[in-house]
């Protein structure tokens, strides 16, 4: 699944946006690229709860 998340800039808004979703699901693999302010996830949780987390740590998605 993929998630635009606008007010991920930097490499530390990266680290905080994989942080939260390996939060949720330990095992995903998260390919965040800040410059095209999106997010790749491979995982098997629900992307509510994914959404939330995000939420959660102030990058919710577009």
């Amino acid at each position: 699944m993929q998630f635009h998340i606008e007010n991920m800039t930097c490499g530390g808004c990266a680290r905080s946006v994989t942080k939260a979703i390996q939060s949720v699901d330990p095992a995903a693999e998260v390919n965040a690229d800040p410059g095209a302010r999106k997010v790749d996830v491979k995982s098997s949780a629900p992307r509510d709860q994914l959404v939330n987390a995000l939420t959660e740590v102030g990058y919710a998605p577009a």
